[in-house]
């Protein structure tokens, strides 16, 4: 099972830059790279919000469900 992030194609689509949606959200650089990445083991409510937001999605937008075989 594993949990796809795909905030890098929300980014995208709304031509904003990594750097422009931490700012605007209050976190770092760095832990949005993380978070990009998948590389956390969890993310707060409060972020995840503050994320959908400023990019004007649904959490469904950001995260995806894949099972593996």
């Amino acid at each position: 099972m594993a949990i796809i992030v795909n905030l890098d194609v929300m980014l995208a689509r709304r031509k904003m830059r990594s750097k422009e949606l931490a700012e605007a959200i209050g976190i770092t650089e760095a832990n949005l790279s993380l978070l990009k990445s998948g590389k956390v083991k969890g993310v707060r409510f409060a972020t995840l919000e503050k994320i959908c937001e400023t990019l004007a999605c649904q959490p469904g937008d950001l995260l995806e469900f894949r099972s593996t075989p």
